[in-house]
């Protein structure tokens, strides 16, 4: 495995997706989706472009093979967080500062927020490799995260795909800051977050323990009730 994973970090992307064709794509996308940093969007792009200048590939294939792979790998991710790696907080997490009421929290935030985290973590570099395994952690609903799962994946396939395929080298130049505004946005929005978390942790564990009773082991159903917002 890690030498599969070394090779297709070595090679230039555009040169394997033009030697293997949509297997390199959906091999990467589907990595990158479990939560392995590899360049799956970048083998996205390259085939786009690829198609458009060469129309050796399809766009429609293409587009539709990323979002069949983001959704495949993203599942895996998503079952590998709900069981090991929740697990591992459980079991671990207080060795981090991660005792349960913490935990809850987490799971509590899901539920108010799993989808926005789940579609829009798609276009945002960190956040897609490890959005489903932190869905999955934090035992997100599985048929609501494979809505916003597909849903987000469908699109964003969709954008980048059709972008570089009708923009050309153009897409490229584009994409870079702004994902990487994405990425600084995302940090704004974590840091505002932990502030707000630590400003509010007690009221926030009191409705997350409302909303899940008992140990976190027992996987309870959440209370509808304690998602409700209180004035």
């Amino acid at each position: 495995m890690m030498g599969m994973l070394h090779f297709l970090s070595g090679a230039p992307v555009h040169d394997l997706v033009q030697a293997y064709g949509l297997w390199v794509v959906f091999v990467l996308i589907t990595i990158e989706s479990m939560g392995v940093p590899v360049p799956g969007e970048t083998a996205l792009v390259s085939a786009s472009l690829y198609a458009g200048s060469t129309h050796g590939i399809e766009i429609a294939s293409i587009i539709a093979v990323a979002a069949l792979a983001a959704v495949i790998g993203d599942n895996i991710g998503y079952l590998i967080g709900r069981t090991i790696g929740f697990n591992l907080l459980v079991r671990h997490g207080r060795h981090v500062r991660l005792h349960e009421p913490r935990l809850k929290v987490g799971q509590y935030l899901f539920l108010l927020h799993g989808g926005k985290i789940v579609f829009f973590g798609r276009f945002v570099a960190f956040l897609r490799a490890f959005a489903a395994l932190l869905a999955g952690a934090n035992q997100m609903e599985w048929r609501r995260f494979m809505v916003m799962n597909t849903l987000g994946g469908v699109c964003w396939a969709s954008v980048f795909g059709l972008g570089a395929y009708t923009f050309g080298q153009s897409i490229t130049r584009l994409a870079a800051p702004v994902g990487l505004s994405l990425l600084v946005a995302g940090l704004v929005l974590a840091v505002i977050g932990l502030m707000f978390f630590r400003h509010h942790e007690k009221q926030l564990q009191l409705r997350a323990e409302i909303a899940f009773p008992g140990p976190l082991a027992l996987k309870v159903r959440p209370n509808a009730q304690a998602i409700r917002p209180t004035s």
